[in-house]
Protein backbone atom coordinates (compact mmCIF):
# COMPACT_ATOMS: atom_id res chain seq x y z
CA UNK A 1 0.00 0.00 0.00
CA UNK A 2 1.09 3.60 -0.63
CA UNK A 3 -0.51 6.92 1.05
CA UNK A 4 0.35 10.37 -0.60
CA UNK A 5 -0.57 12.93 1.50
CA UNK A 6 -2.37 15.24 -0.72
CA UNK A 7 -2.73 18.01 1.99
CA UNK A 8 -2.31 18.19 5.40
CA UNK A 9 -3.98 21.69 6.36
CA UNK A 10 -6.81 22.53 8.76
CA UNK A 11 -9.95 23.83 7.23
CA UNK A 12 -8.30 27.65 6.26
CA UNK A 13 -5.00 25.90 4.97
CA UNK A 14 -1.99 27.03 5.78
CA UNK A 15 -0.58 29.98 4.82
CA UNK A 16 -3.69 31.69 6.33
CA UNK A 17 -5.14 34.65 4.22
CA UNK A 18 -3.51 37.56 5.61
CA UNK A 19 -1.64 36.24 8.42
CA UNK A 20 1.78 37.33 9.28
CA UNK A 21 2.44 34.50 11.85
CA UNK A 22 6.02 32.48 11.73
CA UNK A 23 4.29 29.99 9.79
CA UNK A 24 2.14 31.51 7.89
CA UNK A 25 5.47 33.48 6.75
CA UNK A 26 7.77 30.58 6.91
CA UNK A 27 9.75 29.67 3.75
CA UNK A 28 9.99 26.03 5.12
CA UNK A 29 7.58 23.92 2.08
CA UNK A 30 6.99 21.57 4.98
CA UNK A 31 4.47 24.58 6.24
CA UNK A 32 2.65 25.15 3.16
CA UNK A 33 -0.39 23.08 4.01
CA UNK A 34 -3.27 22.38 1.65
CA UNK A 35 -7.13 21.20 2.79
CA UNK A 36 -6.74 17.43 4.37
CA UNK A 37 -7.12 14.48 1.74
CA UNK A 38 -5.45 11.57 1.45
CA UNK A 39 -4.57 9.36 -2.34
CA UNK A 40 -4.13 5.27 -1.65
CA UNK A 41 -2.84 2.74 -3.95
CA UNK A 42 -3.48 -0.94 -2.69
CA UNK A 43 -4.17 -3.91 -4.86
CA UNK A 44 -3.75 -1.76 -8.13
CA UNK A 45 -6.67 0.38 -7.31
CA UNK A 46 -6.66 4.31 -6.77
CA UNK A 47 -8.87 5.70 -3.89
CA UNK A 48 -9.08 9.12 -2.89
CA UNK A 49 -10.00 9.76 0.94
CA UNK A 50 -11.77 13.33 1.06
CA UNK A 51 -12.29 16.05 -1.60
CA UNK A 52 -11.66 19.41 -0.25
CA UNK A 53 -11.59 23.00 -1.85
CA UNK A 54 -8.05 22.36 -2.92
CA UNK A 55 -8.75 19.03 -4.95
CA UNK A 56 -7.90 20.10 -8.67
CA UNK A 57 -4.92 21.64 -7.33
CA UNK A 58 -3.71 18.35 -5.09
CA UNK A 59 -4.51 16.37 -8.28
CA UNK A 60 -2.53 18.90 -10.72
CA UNK A 61 0.69 19.00 -8.40
CA UNK A 62 0.73 15.21 -8.11
CA UNK A 63 0.06 13.90 -11.43
CA UNK A 64 -3.37 12.22 -10.26
CA UNK A 65 -3.95 10.09 -13.54
CA UNK A 66 -6.47 7.80 -12.26
CA UNK A 67 -9.81 7.09 -9.66
CA UNK A 68 -11.36 4.16 -8.87
CA UNK A 69 -13.12 5.50 -5.67
CA UNK A 70 -13.33 8.62 -3.27
CA UNK A 71 -14.27 8.28 0.51
CA UNK A 72 -15.89 11.04 2.16
CA UNK A 73 -15.34 11.63 6.15
CA UNK A 74 -18.04 14.38 6.46
CA UNK A 75 -19.74 17.17 4.99
CA UNK A 76 -17.59 19.74 6.02
CA UNK A 77 -16.38 21.98 3.14
CA UNK A 78 -12.78 21.63 3.41
CA UNK A 79 -13.43 18.11 3.11
CA UNK A 80 -16.40 18.34 -0.06
CA UNK A 81 -16.03 21.45 -1.33
CA UNK A 82 -13.92 19.91 -4.71
CA UNK A 83 -16.08 16.92 -5.15
CA UNK A 84 -17.23 18.60 -8.54
CA UNK A 85 -13.96 18.44 -10.13
CA UNK A 86 -13.91 14.50 -10.70
CA UNK A 87 -15.22 15.64 -13.89
CA UNK A 88 -11.79 15.28 -15.64
CA UNK A 89 -11.69 11.37 -14.11
CA UNK A 90 -15.55 10.65 -15.16
CA UNK A 91 -14.69 12.27 -18.72
CA UNK A 92 -11.55 10.63 -19.35
CA UNK A 93 -11.97 6.99 -17.72
CA UNK A 94 -15.97 6.87 -19.70
CA UNK A 95 -17.58 5.76 -16.15
CA UNK A 96 -19.03 6.85 -12.94
CA UNK A 97 -16.96 7.54 -10.07
CA UNK A 98 -18.16 5.68 -7.06
CA UNK A 99 -18.22 7.99 -4.22
CA UNK A 100 -19.13 6.68 -0.39
CA UNK A 101 -20.23 8.35 2.65
CA UNK A 102 -22.49 7.92 5.44
CA UNK A 103 -26.11 8.45 5.29
CA UNK A 104 -25.65 11.84 6.56
CA UNK A 105 -22.59 12.80 4.69
CA UNK A 106 -24.34 11.42 1.27
CA UNK A 107 -27.58 13.78 2.32
CA UNK A 108 -24.91 16.72 2.01
CA UNK A 109 -23.92 15.74 -1.03
CA UNK A 110 -27.26 15.00 -2.76
CA UNK A 111 -28.09 18.54 -1.22
CA UNK A 112 -25.28 21.00 -2.55
CA UNK A 113 -24.35 19.08 -5.75
CA UNK A 114 -28.24 18.69 -6.82
CA UNK A 115 -26.95 19.45 -10.22
CA UNK A 116 -25.05 15.95 -10.45
CA UNK A 117 -28.28 13.84 -9.36
CA UNK A 118 -30.90 15.61 -11.47
CA UNK A 119 -32.67 14.31 -14.42
CA UNK A 120 -32.67 15.08 -17.70
CA UNK A 121 -28.96 15.00 -16.72
CA UNK A 122 -26.67 18.39 -18.00
CA UNK A 123 -24.30 17.12 -20.07
CA UNK A 124 -20.60 17.54 -18.51
CA UNK A 125 -21.88 17.64 -14.90
CA UNK A 126 -19.84 14.90 -12.75
CA UNK A 127 -21.33 11.13 -12.95
CA UNK A 128 -21.20 10.12 -9.29
CA UNK A 129 -21.99 6.59 -8.07
CA UNK A 130 -23.52 7.03 -4.35
CA UNK A 131 -23.14 4.90 -1.82
CA UNK A 132 -24.29 4.95 1.85
CA UNK A 133 -22.28 3.34 4.03
CA UNK A 134 -23.23 2.36 7.67
CA UNK A 135 -20.56 2.48 10.83
CA UNK A 136 -18.83 -0.87 11.40
CA UNK A 137 -20.05 -2.60 8.51
CA UNK A 138 -17.10 -3.71 6.16
CA UNK A 139 -17.73 -2.42 2.30
CA UNK A 140 -15.58 -3.10 -1.19
CA UNK A 141 -14.49 0.06 -3.15
CA UNK A 142 -12.85 -1.07 -6.47
CA UNK A 143 -12.49 -4.52 -5.02
CA UNK A 144 -10.92 -3.19 -1.46
CA UNK A 145 -12.29 -4.14 1.44
CA UNK A 146 -12.80 -0.99 4.04
CA UNK A 147 -14.19 -1.18 7.33
CA UNK A 148 -16.43 2.66 8.08
CA UNK A 149 -15.60 3.93 11.95
CA UNK A 150 -17.54 6.64 14.06
CA UNK A 151 -15.28 9.26 15.40
CA UNK A 152 -16.67 12.28 17.10
CA UNK A 153 -15.83 15.83 15.64
CA UNK A 154 -17.52 17.71 18.73
CA UNK A 155 -21.65 16.71 18.16
CA UNK A 156 -21.31 15.82 14.33
CA UNK A 157 -20.02 11.90 13.47
CA UNK A 158 -16.93 11.66 11.17
CA UNK A 159 -16.27 8.54 9.46
CA UNK A 160 -13.00 7.05 9.82
CA UNK A 161 -11.60 4.84 7.25
CA UNK A 162 -9.44 1.95 8.16
CA UNK A 163 -8.09 -0.24 5.14
CA UNK A 164 -6.50 -3.58 6.42
CA UNK A 165 -3.72 -2.37 8.28
CA UNK A 166 -3.88 1.08 7.48
CA UNK A 167 -6.63 3.77 9.66
CA UNK A 168 -7.00 7.34 8.18
CA UNK A 169 -8.70 9.02 11.25
CA UNK A 170 -9.61 13.30 10.58
CA UNK A 171 -11.58 15.76 12.59
CA UNK A 172 -11.62 13.81 15.79
CA UNK A 173 -12.25 15.37 19.12
CA UNK A 174 -13.19 11.67 20.64
CA UNK A 175 -13.04 8.43 19.98
CA UNK A 176 -15.23 5.85 21.44
CA UNK A 177 -14.05 2.42 22.60
CA UNK A 178 -16.11 0.64 20.28
CA UNK A 179 -14.49 2.19 17.37
CA UNK A 180 -10.85 1.82 19.05
CA UNK A 181 -11.72 -1.68 19.42
CA UNK A 182 -12.26 -1.93 15.72
CA UNK A 183 -9.00 0.13 15.03
CA UNK A 184 -7.17 -2.25 17.31
CA UNK A 185 -4.02 -3.89 15.47
CA UNK A 186 -3.47 -0.81 13.35
CA UNK A 187 -0.05 -0.46 12.37
CA UNK A 188 -0.04 2.28 10.48
CA UNK A 189 -2.34 5.42 11.61
CA UNK A 190 -3.11 8.88 10.73
CA UNK A 191 -4.56 10.95 12.82
CA UNK A 192 -5.39 14.95 13.18
CA UNK A 193 -3.75 17.42 15.85
CA UNK A 194 -4.78 21.06 15.46
CA UNK A 195 -1.97 22.61 17.54
CA UNK A 196 -0.29 22.29 21.02
CA UNK A 197 -2.82 23.70 23.10
CA UNK A 198 -4.99 24.78 25.05
CA UNK A 199 -7.55 21.85 24.42
CA UNK A 200 -9.98 22.39 20.92
CA UNK A 201 -13.90 21.71 21.45
CA UNK A 202 -14.17 19.50 18.42
CA UNK A 203 -10.10 18.98 17.00
CA UNK A 204 -7.29 16.67 19.17
CA UNK A 205 -4.66 19.15 20.19
CA UNK A 206 -0.84 17.17 19.58
CA UNK A 207 -1.15 16.22 23.42
CA UNK A 208 -4.29 14.17 23.04
CA UNK A 209 -3.88 12.82 19.47
CA UNK A 210 0.05 11.36 20.95
CA UNK A 211 -1.94 10.05 23.99
CA UNK A 212 -4.76 8.35 21.48
CA UNK A 213 -1.85 7.14 19.45
CA UNK A 214 0.26 5.78 22.46
CA UNK A 215 -3.27 3.48 23.24
CA UNK A 216 -3.90 2.18 20.09
CA UNK A 217 0.31 1.43 19.33
CA UNK A 218 0.63 1.68 15.93
CA UNK A 219 3.71 0.92 13.99
CA UNK A 220 4.38 4.34 12.88
CA UNK A 221 1.69 7.28 13.25
CA UNK A 222 1.35 10.08 10.90
CA UNK A 223 -0.15 13.44 12.00
CA UNK A 224 -2.83 15.57 9.83
CA UNK A 225 -4.91 18.62 9.56
CA UNK A 226 -2.50 20.40 11.20
CA UNK A 227 -2.77 24.60 11.84
CA UNK A 228 -0.61 27.30 11.39
CA UNK A 229 0.01 27.01 14.94
CA UNK A 230 2.74 24.26 14.60
CA UNK A 231 6.02 25.00 12.75
CA UNK A 232 6.82 21.27 11.06
CA UNK A 233 10.77 21.28 11.98
CA UNK A 234 10.42 22.40 15.33
CA UNK A 235 7.31 20.27 15.94
CA UNK A 236 9.09 17.31 14.61
CA UNK A 237 11.97 17.35 16.83
CA UNK A 238 9.81 17.20 19.56
CA UNK A 239 7.77 14.04 18.25
CA UNK A 240 8.97 10.01 19.27
CA UNK A 241 10.68 8.41 16.73
CA UNK A 242 7.75 6.78 15.37
CA UNK A 243 5.38 9.20 14.98
CA UNK A 244 5.44 11.74 12.19
CA UNK A 245 4.34 15.47 10.96
CA UNK A 246 2.75 14.79 7.55
CA UNK A 247 3.64 17.47 5.50
CA UNK A 248 1.67 18.12 1.74
CA UNK A 249 3.28 15.31 -1.07
CA UNK A 250 4.51 13.26 2.02
CA UNK A 251 4.47 9.30 0.44
CA UNK A 252 4.77 6.10 2.46
CA UNK A 253 4.52 2.65 1.64
CA UNK A 254 3.29 -0.14 3.82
Amino acid sequence: MKVKFLGTGTSLGVPIISCDCPVCTSADPHDKRLRSSVLIETEGRTIVIDTGPDFRQQCLANNVRHIDAILITHPHRDHLAGLDDIRPFCYIQQQDIPVYASHFTSGTIRRDFAYCFAEPKYPGVPDIELHEIQDFQPFMAAGVEILPLPVMHAQMVVTAYRIGRFTYITDAGSIADETLAAIEGTEYLVINALRKEPPHPAHFTLPQALLMIDRIKPREAYITHISHNMAHQETQRELPPHVHLAYDGLTVEF
